[in-house]
């Protein structure tokens, strides 16, 4: 087959045949939301769109990112590159992979190349052992950069993040409802700026909500799989009832290393995971999280980079985005609560 039927591409896009030949054609009497659907249609069916319909590219924007295995980075990357390229931007997306290139190594390497802006998410800003004289000296120079999830205090730049704070407080309104009073929180090290926040709002929360009856256990440990397991071993110890994992693979490590112990999540142990990744309500038993909005993280760090790229007013200094509390299947009421 040489291309798509006008059928093809009506029936992916939801639209009449009659759209996607002014679409395809390019003639007026189409919204910029259609002939999106229309476009998107085309790239999904996997074919080339026409030559005058091709996204011009006017420049190239850097995106660092930890890893891409976590799936919330991926993520990340995936709707920044997206709303880019509607801009006309190309990206170029440099993971931090044990042992590979370094964030100041891939600053240098984008300079290099002339990009239009950086965009950083997790990176030196979320270490608060970090040296951020980096940014700062983009800043100065005047290459537009936004931080993601993390701060960098004295860094005059747009930072949007996930409100840990918020998190913390809906994950122990929730646990506390089912009458859990011991909960332990399974994070990475305590050098890192979400972490901080997420022990200091499960704490504040905690005392609002259970006028010091309750407790705390924290165990740092790192944000993988195995990570979670350790740390639940070390929570479970200190006879937690309920765990808060600072991220949904830390969660999966956390349901493994229960069932280890020989106990059940939820009937034992509740956990929630951070994140809410889009694979975490099929997991066995699909998994309470906290749902991080990345679509409009991603947007607001996107919509921040053009204002600065084309010299416009930005708002500077940190915002947050609010995270909701989904719940599935691996919190329950505590064993010792009264029915």
């Amino acid at each position: 087959m040489n291309g798509p039927t006008l059928a093809e591409i009506a029936d992916q896009a939801g639209v009449s045949q009659a759209t996607v030949s002014r679409v395809l054609n390019d003639k007026p009497g189409v919204s910029d939301s259609t002939r999106q659907c229309v476009l998107t249609a085309l790239d999904v069916l996997g074919y080339q769109r026409p030559t005058h319909l091709k996204p011009v590219t006017t420049g190239l924007v850097g995106l660092i990112v930890p890893e891409l295995t976590n799936p919330v980075f991926a993520s990340h990357a995936q709707d920044i590159e997206t709303l880019l390229s509607k801009e006309g931007y190309a990206t170029a997306v440099c993971t931090q992979a044990p042992g590979g290139m370094r964030e100041d190594d891939y600053i240098e390497v984008l300079r290099s190349r002339q990009v239009s802006g950086i965009i950083v998410i997790s990176g030196s800003h979320a270490d608060t052992t970090a040296d951020m004289s980096t940014y700062r000296e983009l800043v100065d120079i005047g290459l537009p950069l936004v931080l993601v999830n993390g701060y960098a205090p004295g860094v005059a730049t747009p930072q949007i993040s996930d409100d840990d704070v918020s998190a913390m407080d809906q994950a122990v309104a929730h646990l506390v409802g089912l009458g859990h009073e011991r909960i332990g929180l399974a994070v990475g090290p305590r050098r890192y700026v979400p972490v901080q926040r997420k022990e200091q709002g499960l704490h504040a929360a905690m005392d609002r909500r259970l006028d010091g009856r309750g407790s705390v256990t924290v165990s740092h440990t790192v944000f993988s799989v195995d990570g979670g397991a350790r740390a639940t071993v070390d929570l479970l110890n200190n006879g937690v009832s309920a765990i808060i994992c600072g991220s949904d693979l830390m969660a999966l490590g956390a349901i493994r290393a229960v069932r280890a112990q020989g106990l059940s999540v939820p009937h034992d142990v509740s956990i929630i995971g951070c994140d809410d990744s889009a694979l975490m309500r099929y997991t066995d038993p699909p998994l309470t999280s906290l749902h991080q909005n990345v679509g409009l993280i991603s947007a607001m760090a996107v919509q921040s980079l053009m204002g600065l790229i084309r010299g416009e007013t930005v708002a500077l200094g940190e915002r947050l985005v609010r995270p909701e509390l989904v719940i599935r299947a691996t919190t329950a009421r505590a064993a010792t609560a009264n029915l």
